[in-house]
């Protein structure tokens, strides 16, 4: 089978599932060992280098305009005649929607099979992994391996006290967490505050955090490895009392795959030390 991802949650669950030899397209955000061996038909509009701020600046000066935040090289996946393209439709800042991936492939007359992974929750997460599998005909002994692994949090964090943790999904100006994020935090021990669980994440200005009764900050940017965030932990710090961790969030936390579950346990090592065994370095860090 010939696989477009359209996504990089959906490439990593591809790669998970043990069919990354049958990605014959990817996007510019998927990791780089994909991205050697499968053309690159998705890239960002967003200029290199530009700070969190600008950013945000960028996004919504083109969402009021009506402007896509990527673009799709479409005689590119024309010409790799994928047999299924793996797109969403829950984020237009984060990825191609599906709706323009629709557009894209009636107007270069391709008959490729399209699933949309939309989830908003770790078990509509694990539901997904479960529908490529079954529609690339691989196995899905690794949803049944992560489950596994989230009983074990489950066991090691429960009936201890729950440190209230406020999510930010990003700094300039600040994002409540939303979709599955809250989840990650209690499935690892910790009570989420602040968040919008579920639903897509929203902005709130500094004072109205600092009211937020919180005992740790996590600082989660989306798109931003575990060194950018624990820079941006930086001026966190600066407006909340309370203490501040960072985690590689691209990695572990905005993408719905299954490295949520690496987050999950990097969080819970975090908040219980002595409970759940330490995680690997590059993926969480005290700021402080």
């Amino acid at each position: 089978m010939r696989i477009a991802s359209l996504l990089p949650a959906a490439t990593e669950i591809v790669a998970a599932l043990g069919r990354a030899d049958d990605l014959v397209a990817v996007t510019y955000e998927c990791d780089a060992v994909i991205r050697e061996r499968a053309a690159v038909v998705v890239d960002t509009v967003l200029a290199p280098g530009l700070e969190p701020g600008e950013i945000d600046a960028v996004v919504r000066d083109r969402a009021a305009r009506g402007l896509p935040m990527y673009e799709l090289d479409r005689a590119a996946l024309a010409g790799l005649e994928p047999d299924l393209i793996l797109t969403q439709d829950l984020c237009a800042v984060c990825a191609l929607p599906a709706g323009t991936v629709a557009d894209a492939l009636d107007a270069i007359g391709c008959r490729a099979d399209v699933l949309s992974l939309d989830p908003r929750t770790v078990e509509d997460v694990l539901a997904a992994i479960t529908a490529v599998g079954d529609r690339i005909g691989a196995s899905t002994e690794l949803v049944t391996a992560l489950r596994a692994r989230l009983d074990a949090v489950a066991a090691a964090v429960g009936g201890r006290p729950r440190p209230r943790v406020l999510v930010l999904e990003w700094i300039d100006p600040p994002f409540l967490a939303g979709h599955w994020v809250p989840e990650l935090v209690r499935r690892a021990g910790g009570e989420p505050v602040g968040a919008v669980e579920g639903g897509r994440s929203v902005t709130a200005g500094w004072a109205e955090l600092a009211a937020v009764p919180a005992d740790v900050v996590l600082v989660a940017p989306c798109g931003y490895g575990l060194d950018a965030a624990a820079e941006q932990a930086a001026a966190v710090r600066e407006h909340l009392p309370a203490a501040v961790l960072a985690i590689d969030a691209d990695s572990y936390v905005v993408r719905a795959g299954p490295r949520l579950v690496d987050g999950i346990e990097a969080i819970a090592w975090a908040l219980h030390p002595d409970a759940v065994p330490p995680a690997p370095p590059g993926r969480i860090r005290w700021c402080a």
